[in-house]
């Protein structure tokens, strides 16, 4: 069996079975969750999350050396405010072709920088190797505490189901750029320069209202399927509820503004799960969408006609997706 004949979350399920038990100290481990989470003293956990990104598959030809250094960042920063975590710190290793000119590996470092001071961290250390294509590794460290880990095993029947910001735009994107049609500068840069909901995350953390929570960087579908698995629900959203740039409604449409809103990743917005009896609470802590319910099992998208359908598992996957 190759590698290409898996989806990468199989490939991960696997390698997850080969390794060691966890630890005392391994509150959530390899596979489990977007984050690792390890038990330190006090009334924090650590939480730890990595990342590897390639010029061929993650960084379009238009990025530039600041875009790419950003978005290096921004991704493991992502998984952190899925957990409502505080960031503490990042390292960055960066495989760089030997011809790369020395003014765009600065370039690069600067946006990293930049993403990270953003969000109230900053690059404590990496390292640097030469490799055949630009590959960057980030490695992100943050604290919650204890008592506010938010998992995605929480949700449960009859939560409410809720996104932040608007989502498809880095999806419609992709698409545009794949087909080489104009798109504006606004719908580019939520591709080129995603935002990390950081205090989002630490804020619904804070409201104790959220039972479940993940970024949907890997597509909405993609990301209410692992809610699901690791809750044991299902869940039923709503095409008429979620909110889409009205750029993106212009430039996609039909099956097409489908995709990119619902089975595209590319979005660094937050899939949450609410009790009915606090999404109040909820919704004074940062602007939220409501867009379906939990409910006890399969997967399902009611369309605009009326018409329900299947969610299927489909998002960004590496390997046989």
């Amino acid at each position: 069996m190759k590698a290409s004949e898996l989806t990468e979350r199989e490939l991960i399920a696997r390698i997850a079975k080969l390794l060691a038990r966890q630890g005392e100290n391994t509150i959530l481990g390899a596979g489990e969750d977007d984050c690792a989470v390890l038990e330190i003293e006090g009334d924090d956990y650590l939480l730890i999350t990595t990342d590897m990104l390639h010029r061929k598959t993650d960084f379009p030809i238009r990025m530039t050396g600041w875009q790419i250094g950003w978005m290096s960042v921004a991704v493991n920063l992502s998984d952190l405010a899925s957990k409502g975590a505080r960031p503490l710190g990042v390292v960055m290793a960066m495989g760089i072709p030997p011809d790369t000119e020395v003014g765009f590996i600065e370039e690069i470092v600067r946006g990293m920088d930049e993403c990270a001071g953003k969000f109230g961290t900053q690059i404590i250390g990496g390292d640097t190797d030469s490799h055949d294509e630009l590959t960057m590794v980030g490695t992100a460290f943050g604290l919650v505490r204890k008592e506010l880990l938010i998992r995605r095993s929480g949700a449960k029947a009859g939560d409410i189901v809720c996104v932040t910001g608007n989502i498809g735009t880095a999806g419609a994107a992709l698409i545009a750029l794949d087909k080489e049609i104009p798109v504006s500068l606004e719908v580019l840069k939520a591709l080129f320069e995603p935002f990390p909901r950081i205090n989002e995350g630490m804020a619904l953390a804070e409201s104790r209202a959220v039972t479940s929570m993940m970024d949907i960087s890997d597509g909405l579908a993609l990301s209410l399927h692992d809610i699901g698995k690791a809750s044991g629900t299902g869940f039923k959203i709503y095409e008429s509820r979620l909110p889409v740039l009205p750029a993106v409604k212009k430039l996609l449409k039909g099956g097409e503004l489908l995709k990119a809103v619902v089975y595209t990743g590319g979005d660094f917005e937050l899939l949450v799960t609410v009790a009915p009896d606090k999404i109040e609470k909820a919704r004074k802590t940062c602007p939220l969408t409501v867009i379906g319910e939990v409910v006890d099992e399969e997967f399902f998208i009611e369309r605009g006609d009326g018409r329900v359908e299947e969610l299927k598992a489909l998002g960004y996957e590496h390997f046989g997706s």
